[in-house]
């Protein structure tokens, strides 16, 4: 990377800062835009990491419902975040941590816990300086290490909740040199009834950002197709920034073109020139281009996935899609997501099941929608459809087959029925003696033992494997030799936790406690989601071949229950 001789960068030349804010509304893509930027840039050589700001008073994203917020994205190190932090790994390639999600309750919660330790000395306590040097203060240590930190402000510019930071950063530029600090501004740039690019909310944007201290040096403008020569010339007379920094980011098909759509612009060249990293950039022919042959693959094919949840919010399982995306680079075919209501099920969504090339039940939390999930289960487990159970779904996984293979009437999860006469999901004994239920929660990277000769051996390549988790309840231990005393088998263990399950004779059936997609990408395709495909593709070729795609269970059987 660019400490290496051949890039000639010298480390000592001090860390680079891209601060991007949207305005006009929020949704607009300015997250994704700032991981195009960045990916760019480590093509190039450079070492980038990002932190994401939100301005939420939440300390972190744990507690948010999905329909508001989209996905809780989990960390390696157990941080509950924003899902654009997933978006800067899966684009930039690495690892991050809490700390480079900086959320207001996160930094209110830090400067009262110092003033009532005593910390500032008697002084009031004030947004100017002690929030804003705290803000301040986050940004820098996240960068640590790192040559250039993108720094994404949550919101719109205008927002109250959003005013802390834009005077922290107004603050950051003045303390930094000038060849250090980028700013640039995403907006929207709509169009009129005649088809004309209208720039006034751009103006108005940046008029707004103005009046509070900072001066964008480049201009995103978001639009259906690209900014019409005319469109930039008059954004950067009206904005005050010159018409080679006005870049355009139009909708594409897939957000991993965004990077080629932007390189496409000079947006990379632009910003290394302004930041002086022009000449400790790798040449043009030396720079990594492994992101445009991957997403660039011609498809040779396509198949269908039931995605069985409860949230009708595509957000809500962005990391399930990517990951279904991911693994279907792999195989160069296109993966189409087919939504399946769980709480719909028997109603509306039987069908689609049906219809699938493969199941996947992702992770939850509450009661609603499980009976359906289960019947997804039942229906794949029976007809050898290739399933893929992630979290919820793996305990769904081990419910279904209490009930319908055991015979244990009434068997569930404890967390979703206290009730239940067989708890086959319920606390560890450790566990319950704890008060507070949040000490229970298994959160981040932790490693599984996976047995030989078994299909998770085959799939992970290893003895073992790390992933991410987020789950409090677990397989209950009293109930794992009767599970296993048939063909379930319990092949990725951790100590007394139960971490991966499958099915004997199953094309593919394979539920794990953790989270596999949050460490998909698209580089690096998961390999459950990978071993899913793979099921998918021979199912499929099998029935073009004229063989029977499932073990023909008596549909009045099926529809009667």
């Amino acid at each position: 990377m660019p400490t290496e001789p051949e890039t000639g960068y010298d480390p000592d030349l001090g860390r680079k800062f891209v601060f991007v804010t949207g305005g006009v509304m929020s949704g607009l893509g300015k997250g994704i835009t700032a991981a195009s930027t960045g990916r760019l840039l480590a093509n190039a050589g450079f070492d980038v990491t990002a932190v994401k700001i939100d301005p939420y008073l939440n300390v972190d994203a744990g507690t948010m419902n999905p329909y508001q917020h989209g996905e809780v994205y989990v960390l390696k190190d157990g941080g509950e975040v924003d899902l654009d932090l997933g978006n800067y790994e899966r684009f930039l390639g690495t690892d991050m941590t809490s700390d480079h999600n900086v959320t207001t309750g996160k930094v209110y919660k830090q400067v009262i816990e110092k003033e009532r330790a005593g910390d500032y000395l008697g002084k009031t306590v004030q947004i100017i300086p002690h929030v804003t040097d705290d803000i301040k203060r986050r940004v820098r240590e996240a960068a640590e290490g790192s040559d250039v930190c993108i720094v994404e402000v949550g919101g719109t510019v205008g927002d109250i909740e959003g005013m802390p930071y834009l005077e922290a950063l107004r603050q950051f530029a003045h303390e930094e040199d000038d060849g250090d600090i980028l700013f640039t501004h995403v907006t929207l740039v709509p169009y009129s009834k005649n088809g004309e690019q209208k720039t006034k909310p751009t103006q108005h944007s940046v008029k707004e950002l103005r009046s509070i201290g900072l001066q964008p040096d480049i201009l995103v403008g978001r639009s259906t197709n690209k900014l019409d020569p005319d469109t930039r010339e008059k954004i950067a007379l009206f904005c005050d920034v010159p018409t080679d920094a006005v870049f355009s980011n139009p909708d594409v098909e897939d957000i991993y073109h965004v990077p080629l759509m932007v390189e496409e612009e000079g947006l990379d060249e632009y910003v290394m020139e302004r930041l002086d990293l022009t000449s400790e950039a790798l040449p043009r022919e030396e720079r990594d281009s492994r992101w445009r042959e991957i997403v660039t693959r011609e498809k040779t094919g396509e198949v269908e996935i039931a995605l069985v949840g409860k949230y009708d919010l595509e957000d809500a399982y962005m990391s399930v899609h990517e990951a279904l995306k991911h693994a279907g680079l792999e195989h160069n075919v296109e993966v189409t997501v087919t939504w399946c209501d769980s709480d719909k099920m028997h109603d509306a969504h039987r069908e689609r099941i049906r219809e699938a090339d493969g199941v996947v039940v992702p992770g939850g939390f509450g009661s609603r929608g499980t009976e359906g999930k289960i019947e997804a289960i039942r229906y794949a487990r029976e007809n050898d459809v290739p399933f893929l159970g992630l979290c919820l779904g793996f305990q769904m996984a081990v419910v279904e087959y209490a009930r319908n293979v055991l015979g244990l009437e009434g068997a569930h999860s404890a967390e979703l029925d206290p009730e239940t006469p067989h708890p086959v999901i319920d606390l560890l004994p450790e566990q319950k003696e704890l008060d507070d239920m949040g000490g229970t929660m298994r959160l981040g990277a932790h490693e599984t033992d996976i047995r030989p000769d078994t299909l998770a051996h085959e799939v992970y390549g290893a003895d073992a494997c790390t992933e991410r988790h987020r789950h409090r309840y677990e397989v209950n231990p009293a109930y794992i030799d009767d599970l296993e005393a048939g063909d379930l088998v319990f092949s990725g263990t951790a100590g007394r936790r139960m971490e991966i399950v499958e099915l004997d004779d199953h094309p593919y059936f394979l539920g794990t406690q953790f989270h596999p997609e949050f460490r998909s990408r698209p580089d690096r395709a998961s390999p459950p989601f990978v071993g899913l495909v793979d099921a998918v593709l021979d199912r499929v070729a099998a029935r073009e071949d004229g063989e029977p795609a499932d073990s023909t269970a008596d549909e009045t059987e099926v529809e009667a229950r």
